[in-house]
């Protein structure tokens, strides 16, 4: 009886810890892995989502014009491109739709919505 007090105790102690790590994340933080540039099909990081941890000159399939957020979660440092530009054509053509720093996420913008077909890893905006 007594180890099965501790196990329920233990249990509990468990979830509480566990419980309270998860409300330390941010509120409204973008489902991103770290080192990745991302992309949802809809406001507010919802829908499908597309990652990449380099270049991309033509997206293809189902994300090429249906971009509404975006999240830089790309790893920063001296001499690394950090910054991600988003451009409305293929391999980097037209004009850059957005720009995200290194960290910035956007849960939409109106100019840049539904207009992404390409992006670039660069040293600025």
């Amino acid at each position: 009886m007594i180890i099965k007090r501790f196990a329920v105790s233990a249990a509990a102690a468990f979830l509480a810890l566990s419980g309270g790590l998860a409300l330390a994340a941010p509120a409204g933080a973008a489902d991103c892995p770290s080192g990745e540039f991302c992309v949802w099909e809809n406001a507010n990081f919802a829908g499908q989502r597309a990652n990449w941890s380099g270049d991309d000159g033509w997206w293809e399939g189902w994300i090429a014009d249906s971009d509404s957020s975006w999240a830089n979660h790309g790893i920063s440092g001296p001499g690394v491109k950090d910054h991600v530009r988003v451009y409305e054509d293929a391999w980097q053509g037209g004009d850059m739709t957005i720009c995200l720093s290194p960290g910035q996420e956007v849960d939409y913008n109106g100019v840049a919505n539904d207009r992404g077909d390409s992006h670039t890893w660069a040293m600025n905006c």
